[in-house]
């Protein structure tokens, strides 16, 4: 492609901050951003990034197919919400209006085991297209690719273990309350910890029915699977609330958890295979005590035995970098609702993103 590549960010809120900045410095621009927030729409992105004005004012969602239909994007990048239920009006309408996106969304990493209903819909309008539809990034690296990478140099694999921290206050209010920050462990058991009590018939229908909340790791499960050639026997997830022995304040949720509420949570996903490989993956997020930071660590068990520990990732900066990273994979793949593990490996960029596409 000879000109540069053009993005319209759609939520411009902490994760634009680097989306929309990495994009400016990968040789890209962008011609559009959407928001929902009265107190930043009309404003010109420049403002939000600290900038000079860049000559593209923010507009509200209902202005945005408008927007979409006159700049003719490239692709959108969509960093609003984590479930797919909740990002489906953004995605639904790139599709219908046959323009690439991609989303920092957690279950958009793979949606079709958790809403298979949102994900055909989204694949079939996509392909009628012929635009392409995905989720990326912290995962897509750091509880994706790495870990198929040590799978690859592995001899014989009986089980995957994976555990990865993170700091709520990092990502937004929607965010943090998704993990039960600040609910009492009651409000916790009642509201999110009784999901996971369900049978595996009435999961099936939740999931079916559109209407299952998965933890991120549910979704990275399902990832691993397809990219490693392995058939899911059976996928259980247990969510326990993560506390504090002291009062913490979150200037995210604007209030102070109190000593033994709910700072977040701890969401276990197990899965059995055909194969008989197990995979039990496990993302802490919560509210940070002052000691605590980010870890991401995983093991693969076999022959040999194999781990790997990242201590204090930049996550936000991590999440973004990959999304922007993923653009030439997203506008050269086939249409349809493509999950990363069809595109390959995840590359750097150190010609402009433009350069990349075929």
């Amino acid at each position: 492609m000879e000109r540069k590549v053009k993005v319209v960010q759609y939520g411009v809120g902490k994760m634009s901050l680097y989306t929309m900045r990495y994009v400016y410095e990968k040789g890209g621009e962008i011609v559009g951003a959407v928001d929902i927030n009265p107190n930043v729409i009309g404003k010109d992105i420049g403002e939000i990034l600290g900038t000079e004005n860049k000559g593209i004012k923010i507009v509200g969602t209902e202005q945005a197919r408008q927007m979409i239909e006159e700049t003719k994007p490239d692709i959108v990048i969509v960093t609003t919400m984590s479930l797919i239920k909740d990002v489906q009006d953004a995605l639904m309408l790139c599709a219908e209006l046959g323009v690439n996106a991609i989303t920092t969304c957690e279950e958009a990493f793979y949606p079709a085991n958790s809403n298979p209903g949102i994900t055909k819909r989204l694949d079939e309008l996509a392909k009628k297209n012929n635009c392409t539809i995905t989720g990326s990034g912290y995962q897509d690296i750091y509880w994706g690719q790495l870990i198929s990478s040590i799978a690859g140099s592995t001899q014989k694999i009986t089980k995957i273990k994976g555990s990865s921290s993170y700091n709520v206050e990092e990502y937004g209010i929607a965010l943090a309350k998704a993990h039960g920050a600040g609910l009492s462990l009651e409000q916790f058991d009642k509201e999110i910890a009784s999901v996971d009590r369900m049978s595996d018939e009435d999961r099936n229908k939740l999931i079916n029915s559109g209407e299952y909340s998965p933890s991120y790791m549910w979704n990275v499960n399902g990832w691993l699977c397809e990219k490693l050639g392995l058939t899911i026997k059976s996928q259980t997830q247990k969510c326990v609330p993560q506390t504090y022995k002291e009062d913490l304040f979150s200037s995210t949720l604007n209030m102070t958890v109190k000593a033994g509420d709910a700072t977040g949570m701890s969401a276990v996903v197990t899965t059995e295979t055909e194969e008989g490989i197990t995979i039990e993956s496990e993302c802490i997020g919560k509210v940070y005590a002052p000691d605590e930071f980010d870890r991401n660590e995983w093991t693969i068990y076999g022959e040999p035995d194999t781990t790997i520990v990242v201590e204090k990732p930049a996550t936000v900066e991590l999440t973004c970098a990959s999304v922007v990273n993923r653009i030439p994979d997203v506008i050269n793949s086939k249409p349809g609702y493509v999950p990363t593990c069809e595109f390959g490996e995840l590359n750097y960029r150190v010609k402009p993103l433009n350069e990349y596409i075929k």
